[in-house]
């Protein structure tokens, strides 16, 4: 595993596309005079979600509705979970949630209620998806194994004909697949993909063995002695399922879509083939960027472009700064990739997959 070597991008000159992204929009902040972080609206949008999700567990458990309300509760459970990885845990894995960096701890760590690992969770996508955005053999958001084929190097097996069939299903299972196997598998092997994992302190080990006891009494536990198995299972399965989709659907919106670009590396040099910020740009898109409600559930996540650029940037501010990168990238003649409503990201999806499984 020592002899593993991430690609690297070429070298910057003084004067090159993302300075120059990075001196506009800093430009921006320092003629409102505003901070980067979060601003009320969204410490009031991460309470009311929190709030939500505990007030709707305790009704399924200790005021269980009848079957087809507990049904949509369960629904809305996981769509609450869903939202607080978009709005709260993300932008404070980020360190955008809050100037104040035991606030951006705090939120980071919601991902603990939901049962996850901070720490898988920070290493897969702060430090390999957004430093190797849509590099196959390095962002593990793509590799999803021999299931599906999301990438133009990667095998294609018979069965991808139908993946823009079956896709829907295993998105669904994402959740349960994350908690229950997928954490386990990076902590044990030690590594996420071919990428080493970090050393871990006692402490890391600690949370993750707590977090994973909290989410069995809390998701498994409490609610089987509360209404029983069969009512557990099947609220657990259509919150899992739910959430999952969500998640999945999200995040593939952003990089798996028709136009996004698969880069590679040089066989000689082992360097990408053009510099980070305009790599960013070429593997991501955004979607249903003018429909507010979209852009206050999923935390500014169809901003994935602006997301890529400025992850540190909280996604409250992404409407805003869109007009800056636009207008660069139309400067350094490089397409700025949206789709304008979620329903035409999803077809570029589906169009997308349909693509991998036919082609090498």
């Amino acid at each position: 595993m020592s002899q593993f070597a991430t690609p690297k991008f070429p070298a910057t000159p003084h004067q090159s596309l993302h300075t120059d992204l990075k001196k506009r929009v800093q430009a921006y902040f320092d003629e409102r005079g505003i901070d980067s972080t979060g601003n009320p609206k969204l410490f009031t949008k991460a309470i009311i979600m929190v709030i939500g999700f505990v007030l709707v567990y305790i009704h399924l458990l200790v005021w269980t509705p009848v079957w087809y309300f507990a049904l949509a509760e369960c629904v809305v459970l996981g769509g609450l979970v869903a939202a607080i990885g978009f709005n709260v845990m993300h932008d404070g894995s980020h360190g955008s949630f809050s100037n104040n960096k035991i606030v951006n701890r705090i939120a980071a760590s919601s991902i603990s209620l939901l049962g996850a690992n901070h720490f898988m969770w920070n290493m897969k996508h702060n430090m390999i998806h957004h430093s190797f955005t849509n590099i196959d053999g390095v962002d593990d958001d793509i590799e999803i194994g021999i299931l599906m084929r999301m990438a133009p190097t990667q095998k294609r097996y018979k069965m991808h004909r139908f993946q823009h069939f079956y896709f829907w299903f295993l998105y669904m299972m994402l959740y349960v697949f994350w908690i229950f196997f997928t954490d386990y598998q990076k902590y044990f092997s030690k590594k996420i993909g071919s990428v080493p994992l970090k050393k871990m302190s006692f402490a890391d080990h600690f949370e993750f063995w707590s977090v994973k006891v909290y989410h069995a009494a809390v998701f498994i536990v409490i609610p089987i002695l509360a209404v029983g198995w069969v009512n557990w299972i099947i609220g657990f399965l259509t919150m899992s399922l739910f959430a999952g989709f969500v998640l999945s659907i999200v995040f593939q919106l952003a990089h798996t879509v028709e136009h996004t670009e698969f880069p590679v590396a040089s066989v000689d040099t082992n360097k990408m083939p053009d510099e980070f910020a305009a790599h960013q740009i070429k593997t991501t898109a955004n979607f249903a960027t003018k429909n507010k409600l979209v852009s206050w559930l999923v935390g500014g996540l169809n901003f994935q472009i602006e997301h890529h650029l400025f992850p540190k940037i909280s996604h409250v501010h992404y409407p805003a700064i869109s007009e800056i990168v636009r207008n660069v990238c139309r400067e350094y003649q490089l397409q700025y990739i949206e789709y304008p409503t979620m329903r035409r990201a999803v077809v570029a999806h589906v169009r997308f997959l349909r693509q991998m499984g036919k082609y090498d």
